[in-house]
């Protein structure tokens, strides 16, 4: 079987978008199967995960995003941004609702970023809070770094760093995974250092992946704790700086919390490979104009916050 793929990129969070739109391709163990040896590193492709685009009942379309270890994620904040994008063009919408594993997502065209490079805006609003986890320490991971955990709607942990060390963020991650009686689902661990007013970095490992150079659910996560413990307003425009560029956050506690994550969709290549007893790649398409744009972005986020 030969199926089209598209390489895309969201803050440098990188994935193979495959639409199932008209028509389901893949059982349920294929997926898994499909995810451990297309996002592996060292084979053909590589990436942080698998978005798989459906039709749905209750939204525009349906988005499933699955991990390299197979494991299939609730939410995925910059895979939605470029699931998003997707949908909007192939459906010839400026906004769409995409259905996920716990809700409903709104994604809409935002301003750009930063000059041509295609800005999606999305909502995350299944969120919730476990208020026994706000600024607390857990000793299980660390006798220093003080957590609050949330959900948006995947499990995410949240510390406000002086600094951060990918070392100890690596191993934390790695450990909070191996604590069933403390995070049943895993978690995700992220360390956000306050840059200025207005102005954080988020390093995030993801259950499932590792370090990875960006989480936008993680970003969005950090925002919300960031205002949560007050050192920005509910409401305000967060620039939320990572290893893959930067994003905008906004974070409101109104009926409930929401964020809104805008940030780059970035098409990358088309392809396709060949599904047999060997998976081969066949070269389509490559998006040279927005893979050289984003790059002027990631050149001035790193000039503006060097880190």
């Amino acid at each position: 079987m030969k199926i089209n793929i598209l390489k895309c990129h969201g803050s440098g969070n990188d994935f193979i978008l495959i639409d199932e739109y008209h028509k389901i391709l893949f059982s349920e163990e294929q997926r898994k199967t499909l995810s451990n040896q297309l996002c592996d590193r060292n084979g053909i492709l590589g990436a942080d995960g698998i978005l798989f685009f459906q039709n749905s009942d209750k939204a525009d379309g349906t988005m499933r995003m699955f991990n390299p270890d197979g494991s299939e994620a609730e939410m995925c904040g910059n895979g939605l941004r470029c699931v998003g994008r997707f949908a909007c063009e192939s459906l010839d919408k400026h906004s769409v609702s995409i259905e996920t594993l716990k809700g409903v997502s709104q994604v809409e065209k935002d301003q750009n970023i930063h000059p041509d490079v295609a800005t999606y805006k999305a909502e995350l609003s299944t969120i919730s809070l476990n208020t026994d986890c706000i600024n607390q320490i857990l000793p299980a991971l660390s006798p220093v770094f003080k957590f609050t955990e949330v959900h948006m709607p995947n499990p995410h942990i949240v510390a406000i760093v002086d600094n951060i060390s990918d070392t100890e963020l690596d191993t934390i991650g790695a450990k909070a995974n191996q604590l069933p009686e403390l995070f049943p689902n895993g978690t995700n661990i992220n360390f956000c250092q306050i840059l200025d007013d207005g102005a954080i970095f988020v390093r995030t490992y993801e259950r499932g992946v590792g370090l990875t150079n960006s989480c936008g659910s993680g970003m969005s996560a950090s925002t919300l704790v960031y205002c949560l413990l007050k050192h920005s307003p509910f409401g305000n425009t967060i620039d939320v700086y990572n290893r893959g560029g930067l994003v905008r956050c906004q974070a409101t506690n109104e009926d409930g919390y929401s964020v809104y994550l805008s940030g780059n969709a970035t098409f990358m290549f088309k392809s396709s490979i060949s599904l047999s007893e060997d998976i081969t790649h066949y070269f389509g398409e490559i998006f040279v104009d927005e893979l050289q744009n984003y790059g002027k972005l990631l050149e001035m986020s790193k000039m503006s916050k060097p880190l």
